[in-house]
């Protein structure tokens, strides 16, 4: 059976993962293995931190929520339950895009959140 040689194919991948690395400090920019560690790192960090501004996004909702209920006199539970019992089903995304823009639609729903909960 005949030799295979990989060469074209290595260095076909070392050069995407330098590459990929330029910009960085020392090493990390110029050395096959270092470059190589960096880049699995650097992907670790991305990956992590999709699933952790989503959260970081749902917290800051919560907060523009918040704010806008205390300012009706409720507080951010009171309004969700409220809401949860008179079946209005809008998400937070859209509850502090309202808070924020659009202040008398968010009281209007306030309004309706205290009258479910009383």
């Amino acid at each position: 059976m005949a030799r295979v040689k990989s060469s074209v194919a290595s260095r076909r991948r070392r050069k995407k993962v330098l590459k990929a690395a330029a910009g960085r400090k020392g090493a990390k920019s110029r050395l096959y293995k270092a470059a190589h560690e960096a880049q699995l790192h650097a992907l670790d960090y991305a990956y992590r931190g999709r699933r952790l501004r989503k959260r970081q996004m749902r917290r800051l909702w919560i907060m523009r929520i918040n704010a806008a209920a205390r300012q009706r006199g409720l507080t951010y539970g009171q309004l969700m339950s409220g809401l949860r019992k008179a079946n209005v089903e809008v998400d937070r995304k859209m509850l502090a895009e309202l808070a924020v823009n659009n202040a008398e639609a968010f009281g209007k729903l306030a309004d309706v959140a205290r009258a479910a909960a009383a």
